[in-house]
């Protein structure tokens, strides 16, 4: 595996932005960051740097990510104002990476680091993106492993976007992906959805699920369902569907009801209904028009989240440089985007010692004519 790109005569080294969403992870950090980098360290032709995105954690989360940062130049972090979720946690990462391909991943590990080498050889084949799918949900509890699936079947019905059975959020993707996704400013994302809508080429890497090695999974089992509710309604409206085909069901009864109702009266007499017959109609279309309106507030909520157009998130604290960072992103060249790593303290001469085309090699292929 190596992958360069000539510039000017010269050979530079691919850049990888490792995005890490971070909320309450004291226990984990640190063996997160020595594992991955026992993987990445093993792998040549690329340069990898590590963006965490602390998400208003209440532990030593960011004082653990500081460290970090003092200690290792190639650490960058975001520190948020409050708690603005996951989704707002990757797309902070997205918004602030500027390498060639960024990957997401978890700081619980249990998005297996190995798979990265995979993942780049997936990209080198040529594919935009690489992901991972769970083929088993071992350690996880049996009730919210059947809703799962529950979801993916149902969001595959109702949406207009197919996902993949065990999908998670753990991928590599090209920049041109990444900046498809970025021109999808919604406030409340669903990024799995939005994974899928935009497109390209996936590459899917199966494999076994890892129980969490350290601390507690911050997912409720009401915050889950949340989340899929809104991964439904943010790219279907097929509910709002569903509302009229019920009440159009329910208008096409009650007047056969209607007519049976005369029929029966003009025939036989007056007949007075009892009061059962009529509670349980009551009832009966009262839940009909609750969820009704329910279905419609989840959609009127959306678009009152909308138009208000608050910011996804409020950064508090990073020690990425933003002013040079700017300069950098509104330049497409590869060696003016290279900098950041450089300007970011990176040591020069480990990275010309991965680079096994050495400057001199490049000069004596340039006499014989071979460049």
């Amino acid at each position: 595996m190596f992958m360069l790109e000539a510039l000017g005569g010269r050979y530079k080294m691919k850049t990888v932005d490792i995005i890490v969403p971070c909320y309450n992870e004291e226990d984990v950090l640190s063996v997160f960051y020595e594992e991955t980098s026992k993987i990445v360290s093993k792998i040549e032709g690329y340069i990898f740097r590590y963006i965490f995105i602390d998400d208003g954690s209440r532990d030593k989360t960011f004082s653990i990510l500081k460290a970090l940062g003092e200690a290792h130049s190639e650490v960058k972090y975001i520190s948020f104002a409050k708690n603005f979720g996951k989704e707002a946690g990757m797309y902070a990462g997205l918004k602030y990476s500027t390498g060639d391909y960024v990957i997401i991943m978890d700081a619980d590990l249990q998005h297996p680091p190995a798979l990265i080498p995979q993942m780049l050889s997936g990209i080198e084949e040529g594919y935009d993106c690489v992901a991972a799918r769970r083929t088993s949900r071992k350690g996880e509890a049996k009730i919210r492993s059947v809703f799962s699936r529950m979801f993916y079947r149902l969001n595959n019905k109702m949406t207009d976007v197919d996902l993949v059975q065990g999908a998670v959020d753990f991928r590599i993707m090209t920049r041109q992906m990444v900046e498809a996704i970025l021109g999808l400013s919604e406030k409340q994302r669903f990024s799995k959805g939005i994974f899928a809508w935009v497109g390209f080429n996936t590459k899917w890497i199966p494999y076994e699920n890892v129980e969490r090695a350290l601390g507690q999974t911050k997912w409720s089992f009401w915050g889950l369902f949340k989340y899929a509710i809104d991964g439904i309604t943010a790219f279907s409206v097929a509910p709002l569907r569903m509302v009229t085909a019920t009440g159009f069901f329910i208008s096409i009864v009650a007047f056969i009801y209607i007519i049976v109702t005369l029929i029966k009266t003009m025939i036989s007499g007056v007949d007075v209904p009892g009061y059962v017959t009529t509670l349980s109609a009551v009832l009966f279309l009262g839940g009909i028009i609750e969820i009704s309106i329910g279905i419609l507030g989840e959609y009127i909520a959306h678009v009152y989240m909308e138009v208000k157009n608050r910011p996804i998130f409020i950064m508090r604290n990073t020690n990425i440089n933003l002013a040079k960072l700017k300069d950098i992103k509104g330049n497409t060249d590869n060696a003016d985007k290279i900098k950041i790593y450089d300007e970011a303290n990176i040591d020069r001469n480990t990275a010309e010692k991965k680079n096994s085309v050495s400057a001199e090699e490049n000069l004596h292929m340039e006499k014989k004519g071979e460049i």
